[in-house]
């Protein structure tokens, strides 16, 4: 008893002296809450939610009622009760219908955004819709299709009531085992169902109840008229949201040199605008006396950005990474208008709960990870500056200095965040940022601030002339570094525990007060140990079968060089394959007839993919693998994966860890639930 007592007092004791720096944790375990929803093997029923409302309520209670180091804990354990039930609750309130079986014929709906695909088509989101011969409760709320053909010249406006004839079907899982669920992703869009049309485009009815998206359309045709090609996309882009300007060689280059952020209004764009607005203000007051000596300035030109930056919301459309941005700069503003500091760990933590009690689900979104990352890592660091009151140099390179420093800092927070979901890593994304954000922040920014300004008396062109030099600048660094030698590297996809491993270091690193933070370099190290440790699957069997992928000393052979393209590609991509799927094919070491075969490192797997080959095959033998994306009856033992047997599994992975598939009828979740085919 002596010894529990001596740790529980030690325990209370260092927690007493976290008190004071114990809100940014909050967040952490909200998001702990959140990813416990996420990861349950079931949908949570009726039991799991009266127990978790009792443990949280229990946590509360004891946190109130015992005050001191230890009632931490009990606000702990009630936060993670609270992002259980609130991304249980979000889950359940964004429920729609979701398309049962494949779909053909009449689609009608009202056009409320437009993308573009990773293949460079045109997409359109459509809510209100209707489908021939399918009830209003079994149509789905929100349908997306990519314009191809004739569909593709004709380019509606948001708001307008189409009519087309497309192929729907309802969103596939994930490519592999323990890869990115889409279906998981579109349940929380509200969109029920995926395709394609190319038919032409008919206008039902004008445009209605979408003015705002109709006035944002309207900027982005007449910033596109002023500045053409790719330059004016992405003038576009970063003024309203609208990137189907953008070309996808234009797109590839930002990705390639880590300068895609630029493109996405986020936080960097929302800070940069609100900051120049916040300065200009405070300058112009402040160079009027009469009012500089009788006006709190500061609070005003907070203010005065805060609208501004809600503007600009309005006019990206107001996209979830838009909102977040929102988000942080209203808090960081606020803090200025009650004379708080601005930057701290704690607004930080004030805007992560806000976000989190929102949108649940952007805990899981690489947007939310890198951009929480990064802000706090610089929090962080010029934290630990100013404490120790360390300069950046002289005064007159302190700005150089800190750009360079933000940049650095930015850079290797958000690397393992981004390689872990994007596989790749920009070589040379250091230096094309340090050259590029500040000439967006210094040139492009103020440039979009000076044309809105000046766009009521028709001179928006002297503003956006401003914004085509820098954007010229910056696609130029962005394309000369995509062409260097060795510009991206590819990287395995790490296992589920590598990032939660890393973020758990990470933080304590940067939240907990003293020597005890270095604890946290344990578990980042041992995240990549992990990630150099994976392992990935020996045969991989798209959902549908039409597409096999074996592994070999040369990487993933796939059973054909083109078809299913989308599932190919993320093969490669999580193997740290930068090869092409005809490449990829090309490895494939055998073949007989129509009939794929692959014959090699002790596997015979027999790809079946048309019905022709399915007449030739009759038997099979015990040992072999069959995959046929037709119907087929074989005689054997072998391992038959058909088209029924594929509809109970999903998309399959086998390997040391035995077989593994992305369907599981005891694993079902509000947006993976029973559907039926046809």
């Amino acid at each position: 008893m002596g010894v529990l007592s001596l740790c529980h007092a030690r325990l209370e004791a260092a927690l007493e002296n976290q008190r004071g720096a114990l809100f940014p944790w909050a967040p952490v375990a909200l998001g702990l809450g959140i990813g416990v929803y996420f990861l349950w093997r079931t949908e949570p029923g009726w039991a799991v939610w009266l127990i978790a409302s009792g443990i949280g309520a229990t946590g509360a209670l004891w946190a109130v009622a015992r005050p001191g180091g230890l009632s931490v804990l009990g606000w702990a354990v009630a936060l993670i009760a609270l992002g259980l039930g609130l991304a249980g609750l979000r889950a359940h309130l964004v429920a729609a219908p979701v398309l049962g079986f494949r779909y053909y014929g009449a689609v009608e709906g009202r056009v409320i955004a437009l993308d573009r695909s990773a293949s460079d088509a045109l997409r359109l989101t459509l809510d209100r819709v209707r489908l021939a011969d399918v009830a209003p409760g079994r149509t789905p709320a929100r349908v997306r299709v990519a314009l191809h053909g004739a569909a593709a010249e004709s380019l509606p406006r948001p708001g307008q009531r189409i009519m087309t004839t497309a192929h729907l079907a309802p969103p596939e899982g994930p490519a592999e085992p323990g890869g990115f669920d889409f279906q998981r992703h579109a349940w929380f869009q509200r969109l029920g169902a995926v395709g394609y049309t190319r038919a032409p485009l008919l206008i039902a009815a004008p445009a209605e109840g979408a003015r705002l998206a109709a006035f944002r359309m309207a900027v982005a045709d007449r910033v596109r008229a002023a500045l053409p090609g790719d330059i004016g996309g992405f003038a576009a882009a970063v003024t309203t949201g609208d990137r189907s300007g953008v070309s996808l060689a234009t797109l590839q280059a930002l990705r390639d040199s880590n300068l895609a952020h630029l493109l996405a209004i986020s936080g960097l764009h929302m800070g940069l605008l609100s900051g120049f607005v916040f300065a200009a203000l405070r300058l112009g007051l402040a160079l009027i006396p009469a009012l500089a000596l009788r006006l709190p300035v500061r609070r005003i030109a907070a203010a005065g950005a805060l609208v501004a930056a809600a503007a600009y919301l309005a006019l990206s459309g107001g996209g979830v990474a838009t909102e977040r941005a929102f988000v942080m700069t209203a808090v960081v503003l606020g803090a200025l208008m009650v004379d708080r500091r601005a930057l701290s760990l704690r607004a930080l933590a004030l805007a992560a709960l806000i976000l989190l009690s929102l949108r649940p689900e952007s805990l899981l979104s690489p947007g939310f990870q890198m951009s929480f990352a990064a802000t706090t890592a610089l929090i962080a660091v010029f934290g630990a500056l100013r404490d120790r009151r360390l300069g950046l140099g002289p005064r007159w390179l302190a700005p150089v200095t800190g750009v360079m420093l933000s940049s650095f800092v930015a850079g290797l927070a958000t690397a393992p965040v981004g390689a872990a979901h994007f596989n790749a890593l920009s070589h040379y994304g250091l230096a094309a940022n340090l050259l590029a954000v500040p000439v967006m922040g210094l040139v492009v920014i103020p440039a979009a601030v000076l044309a809105a300004g000046l766009a009521p008396f028709g001179l928006a062109d002297w503003g956006l002339w401003g914004m085509g030099l820098g954007l010229r600048w910056i696609l130029a660094v962005a394309q000369g570094t995509a062409e260097l030698p060795g510009a991206t590297g590819h990287l395995l996809a790490p296992g589920p525990w590598v990032l939660p491993l890393f973020a758990a270091g990470a933080l304590l690193l940067c939240l907990w007060r003293g020597r005890g933070r270095f604890i946290g370099v344990v578990p980042m190290l041992l995240a990549f140990g992990l990630w150099a440790e994976t392992e990935r699957p020996m045969v991989l069997i798209s959902a549908d079968g039409g597409l096999v992928g074996v592994m070999t000393s040369e990487g993933r052979a796939l059973s054909k060089p083109r078809g299913a393209g989308f599932v190919a590609g993320i093969w490669l991509e999580n193997d740290g394959d930068g090869a092409d799927q005809p490449t990829a094919a090309a490895r494939w070491p055998g073949a007989a007839g129509r009939l794929p075969v692959f014959e090699a490192s002790g596997l015979r797997i027999l790809h079946v993919t048309g019905k022709r080959a399915a007449a030739e095959l009759i038997a099979c033998e015990k040992g072999e693998i069959v995959v046929s994306a037709v119907p087929l009856t074989l005689k054997g033992g072998c391992l038959l994966f058909d088209p029924a047997r594929l509809r109970q599994t999903g998309a399959v992975a086998l390997g040391r860890q035995g077989m593994r598939t992305t369907r599981d009828p005891a694993r079902a979740r509000l947006w993976s639930g029973p559907r039926r085919d046809q």
